[in-house]
């Protein structure tokens, strides 16, 4: 039996998952409000008219491709990819075969929040599961972030250019986290930044797809629902032209 997993967290008003400048904001219009827009297609309709006097229910929403559960493209990271050799893709030059294969957990929930997990970390995760990558694999990343709860943007371990490449260089295309971010936390950064100064932290695992191209998910949620590996993800991208991200609806299928 197959048991489905949701692994996304919804796009809401009600809990803050992105910092003040960057929230989505919904506006919810009602059945019992939206009478006069079906009547602007049939004139003289009175509320009345409705079944119930009941019209519609529609929203409107204003977001950008980076809230919610989404998936970042390699436009996103930079203007080129393959260390300069192309253009990087936008979410809508998507390869869609990439998107529909097996996963595997990486467990660092354990390590302290801003941490800067290395190839070495990796390796040692994968070796404590038990797997071998395989090229095309689905990587997903428990950071210790927690969806829901207060300063979750600062929340969760960030993988580094170390890191990412080792998973790039081993045929990793599809990545994923259920932090804010692939990288650590900017609060976590910044502090760092402001000790040493070097321009090469910043972040420095997104950047690392100017050198191997990869497809980034972000503010997943559940992964603690998961197995090891053993499970297939479906992460299918919203077709939006030229866009830097696009949003998904990320499940988890487990073989029972």
């Amino acid at each position: 039996m197959t048991r489905y997993i949701d692994l996304s967290i919804p796009i809401t008003n009600n809990v803050i998952s992105d910092p003040p400048v960057m929230r989505p904001q919904i506006e919810y219009v009602t059945h019992e409000t939206s009478w006069e827009q079906i009547a602007m297609f049939f004139p003289g309709l009175t509320k009345e008219d409705l079944p119930d006097g009941e019209g519609w229910a529609v929203e409107m929403l204003q977001l950008s491709t980076h809230n919610g559960t989404h998936m970042d493209a390699p436009w996103h990271y930079h203007s080129t990819t393959d260390s300069g050799a192309r253009k990087a893709p936008s979410i809508d030059e998507a390869p869609l075969d990439r998107f529909l294969r097996p996963g595997v957990r990486l467990n660092f929930s354990h390590m302290e929040h801003g941490h800067v997990v290395g190839a070495a970390e990796v390796e040692a995760e994968l070796a404590r599961i038990g797997y071998a990558l395989q090229p095309l694999d689905i990587v997903l990343v428990q950071s210790g972030a927690i969806y829901g709860t207060e300063n979750f943007t600062d929340q969760g371990v960030g993988l580094g250019r170390e890191a990412t490449l080792y998973l790039t260089q081993r045929g990793i295309e599809v990545v994923g986290t259920d932090a804010w971010s692939w990288d650590a936390p900017f609060s976590h950064t910044a502090r760092r930044w402001a000790e040493t100064g070097d321009p090469k932290i910043i972040w420095e695992g997104h950047k690392a797809g100017r050198i191997n191209p990869y497809y980034q998910i972000e503010k997943l949620t559940n992964l603690d629902a998961l197995p090891d590996h053993g499970f297939t993800v479906s992460c299918f991208p919203v077709k939006i032209e030229n866009a830097s991200a696009g949003w998904i609806r990320a499940v988890a299928m487990v073989e029972d």
